[in-house]
């Protein structure tokens, strides 16, 4: 790791979240709602804002960073079993290939802007290396993106190696920053603000007892489009107006986690479904959107291991499909609960050339939904 680490600024501010307004979601959440009530699974943030005024490109103003995902923790390396599906395929996640073909997951899922990829991907393979967790001789690690230009000097490259190091070296369990940080500090929802969001679902014991998590970058969809809890937000705040109408050109990116014991066929099926919390808040995914969604169990144990043991031979339990609609219904609320968190965390941001896209105004969304409940 170089030692001249660039500044990273990392807030730990937890403001108010979509339930706190009042807003109805239904199912039951884990402790923290996040991503993280699955066991084992942590997440860190480097987040990038310096510079104001006129864009001046490689020097900003910078609005950008970077999220990372890590399934099993930062000491954990062992593959899990994961599934990938692409709602529409302007956008990127690489190593979905490798998912594909053998099933498996065996790197951290990292999240940033469209330009900084390579970046970040390179970084992931030398922190593995690091860290030995190489699971094999060459590492196809799963790097995420959305585009952030509108707010950000994107074509700067201002993502640096150590950006992607902090955010893995940073990651945690429990209550999950959300908003304007890591990769989602430059992003834009539905003309609102918007960034990085989670939720989760516990199901009943007679389901499983099992919990699903979800953590978003969202960055899509146009301002008259926005649905939360079946309330087209646009007609209901009136003259609280998002920024300005433009063309469909964002994307999001959804990661579920579960400890439920799913295989990769059934994991894709849940990856399915997170698109349909996505259409509850009015998205119709777009040209321009990179709408691209990936799914992973840390029900299976490590599977080297168990193989050398038996010689070759792994065996793993999987939840009858029978068994496995409350877990789509999880998906579901979890992934459209995320979403709207996103929005909420979010604070107003001013970004290149005075570019102004505010917050979801907090007050009249408690407002508007306590008229509803009286």
């Amino acid at each position: 790791m170089p030692k001249d680490r660039p500044k990273i600024k990392n807030r730990k501010v937890f403001g108010p979240r979509a339930r706190d307004l009042g807003i109805p979601f239904a199912g039951t959440a884990g402790p923290a709602n996040s991503i993280t009530d699955v066991a084992g699974v942590e997440v860190g943030h480097a987040t990038i804002i310096r510079g104001s005024g006129k864009l001046a490109v490689g020097r900003g103003p910078v609005r950008t960073g970077v999220t990372a995902i890590l399934p099993r923790g930062r000491r954990g390396g062992a593959p899990v079993f994961a599934g990938y599906f692409a709602l529409n395929g302007n956008g990127e996640m690489t190593g979905t290939a490798w998912i594909e073909e053998s099933g498996y997951l065996s790197s951290p899922v990292m999240i940033t802007n469209t330009h900084s990829v390579g970046v970040v991907r390179d970084a992931v393979i030398a922190w593995q290396l690091r860290k030995g967790q190489m699971t094999q001789p060459w590492s196809l690690p799963v790097v995420a993106e959305t585009w952030d230009g509108y707010l950000n000097d994107i074509n700067g490259f201002h993502v640096k190696p150590a950006h992607a190091f902090a955010a893995l070296d940073s990651a945690r369990g429990g209550r999950v920053a959300e908003g304007c940080v890591g990769g989602g500090t430059g992003m834009i929802g539905y003309g609102w603000k918007g960034g990085i969001g989670t939720a989760s679902r516990r199901l009943a014991r007679a389901a499983g007892g099992y919990t699903l998590g979800v953590l978003v970058q969202l960055n899509c969809g146009k301002r008259d489009e926005l649905m939360i809890a079946g309330v087209p937000i646009a007609r209901a705040l009136g003259s609280a107006q998002a920024a300005p109408a433009r063309r469909e050109l964002g994307s999001i990116i959804m990661i579920a986690a579960t400890d439920a014991p799913l295989l990769p066929h059934q994991l894709k099926r849940i990856a399915r479904r997170l698109t349909m919390g996505l259409a509850r808040t009015g998205s119709v995914s777009g040209n321009g959107s990179g709408d691209l969604f990936l799914a992973f169990s840390t029900a299976n144990p490590p599977q080297d291991a168990r193989a050398k043991e038996r010689g070759g031979v792994i065996r793993v339990p999987m939840l009858r499909n029978s068994r496995i609609d409350p877990l789509f219904t999880a998906a579901v609320q979890a992934s459209e609960e995320a979403i709207v968190n996103a929005m909420v965390a979010a604070d107003t941001m001013i970004g290149i050339d005075g570019r102004v896209i505010p917050a979801l105004p907090q007050g009249r969304l408690r407002e508007l939904f306590a008229e509803r409940t009286d």
